[in-house]
This record gives C-alpha cells, structure tokens and sequence, in this order.
C-alpha cells in the first residue's frame, strides 16, 4: 500500500514537473514574438477577405474567398514565396497559443462550463490554424491546391462519403450556427477587452480597438449563421451541394435585396477583424506577459 501511494506521489510529481517545463517553453520571449506575428498573420488574412470581398460588393473588381484563399492570393503576389515563410511561422506559432489558451488558461476563463467552453474552442482555433500553418507551407513547396473551392466546401463535403456522414454534417451545422451565437455573444458584451493590456492604452485606442472588435466578431457571426445554415441543410437534406463556406456566404449575401450594401457591411467588419488582430499583436496578454 506504501509502495502503491509513493508510486502516485512520484507520477504526480512527474506530471507537475512536465507541466512546469512545457510552461516555461511555451513562456519563450522567442516564441512570444512568433505569436504576436502570428496575430499580425490572422489579421492580413482577414484584411485581405474583407477587400477582396468589398470589392465585389463596389464592383470593382475582388472576389468571394475564405483564410486559405486569400492565402494563395497573397502567395501569387510581390514576394509571395517570402511571405508565405512568414505566415508557416506565424499561423504555426498562433496554432501553438491556440492550444496554451486551451491547456495552461493564461486568459484566466477557469473550470467552469462556460470557462472550458472557451478553451475548447482555443484548442479548436489551434486545430484550425495548424491546418493553414500547413496549407501555407504546401504552397510554399508547390503542392498547395491551387482551386477556387471554398475549402469549408470541401471538407465538409467529404463527411458524405461516410456512413452517417450527413449526421455528421448536421452535427457540424449545428456547433456553426453556436459559434455564431457565441460571437454575437462576444461582439455585445466585448469580453475580448479583458485580454489586452488595456493599462498601456490610450483611452482613444481602447475606444477604436474595442468598436473594430465588436464590429468584427458581428460580422463574423453573420458569416457563421449563413455558413452553419447552409451547412445543417445540406446535412438535412442530404445533398452536400448546399454547402457553403465562407466565400458562399459572400456570394448569398450578395445575392439579396440591398445586397451589395450588405456585403460590403460585412466585408468591413472583416477589415475591422484583420486590425482588431493587429491590435491583439500589440497589446495581447501572453503566457510570458501576464504582469
């Protein structure tokens, strides 16, 4: 029995030591700047979602796309295999914060469900992004798709070539159109601001960067209503040709009474999103700056 409590006594230990480690590697100075490039990364990305889209919705020119698309219009453009380095590093290193929010909570949301709600969600931002950190570095060696499909579309899609796949596409519309309320959530109450060190603001830059966050997580929870939408009736309805990614949201919302003004309302919450994120580079409380 002695034996038995001092072996838990030492695995214990053990795990508090690997946590404590892991911790302080995670608390880089190095890997803290990565992170904050990796904001600036997240923030071009949706910059460059919301002009492209915003040009469609004036007319001149752009088109409907998501993150990876706009990552192959950045990777076709001046420099484009230079910046495509930049973005493996940065979104790599923003996938790695997602899953430091989600294990060590250095943004202090704590056990309760709500609480791990939200760190679900970090871990499941650190999925995403360790996919387009991938996708990045597939077009920087060449094997990227190089298609106008929206890559929702198609990921989505694939589940219909399961059995019970279009359960699982139900599934996923349904946890869509719950993002969406947790970004309406978030646009209203505008809990983002507990994270920045809002003691290094100005009281005019607290006021600007807190109206681009809210009016971006509004129109990103437009586009996660649609996205969920089209997605929960293709599942319904069994037909993966209704769904729609985040391009296709564009597309549908263009396709409206007052459609162009609706878009482009949209399209500049995206823009307003992208320098929310370059804000977040700036004054975002990591790991390693929790002062």
């Amino acid at each position: 029995m002695a034996r038995s409590t001092g072996d838990m006594e030492i695995r214990e230990l053990t795990a508090q030591r690997t946590h404590s480690a892991v911790k302080r590697a995670a608390a880089n100075p190095a890997l803290e700047l990565l992170e904050r490039v990796g904001y600036v990364a997240r923030g071009v990305l949706y910059v460059v979602m919301g002009a492209l889209a915003l040009g469609l919705a004036l007319g001149v020119g752009g088109k409907a796309t998501d993150q990876p698309g706009s990552l192959t219009t950045l990777a076709g453009g001046a420099f484009g295999k230079a910046l495509l380095l930049v973005f493996v590093a940065g979104l790599a290193a923003y996938s790695l914060w997602g899953f430091v929010r989600a294990l060590f909570d250095p943004l202090n949301r704590g056990d309760h469900p709500a609480g791990i709600a939200e760190r679900l969600g970090f871990a499941w931002s650190g999925i995403a992004y360790a996919g387009l950190a991938l996708f990045a570095l597939e077009l920087f060696v060449g094997t990227g798709r190089t298609t106008s499909q929206d890559s929702t579309e198609s990921a989505v899609s694939s589940f219909f070539a399961y059995p019970a796949g279009e359960w699982a596409v139900v599934a996923i519309g349904v946890i869509s159109i719950a993002v969406w309320i947790g970004q309406f959530v978030l646009a209203r109450k505008a809990t983002f601001k507990r994270d920045l060190k809002r003691e290094e603001m100005s009281l005019a830059e607290k006021k600007v960067v807190d109206g681009m966050g809210r009016f971006g997580f509004f129109a990103r929870g437009v586009t996660f209503t649609l996205v969920g939408w089209f997605v929960f009736q293709a599942g319904l309805h069994r037909d993966p040709t209704r769904v729609r990614g985040f391009s296709g949201a564009f597309m549908f919302l263009l396709s409206q009474p007052y459609g162009h003004l609706l878009l482009g309302v949209v399209a500049l919450g995206f823009v307003a999103l992208g320098l929310h994120s370059f804000a977040c580079a700036r004054w975002m409380r990591l790991l390693g700056s929790r002062g």
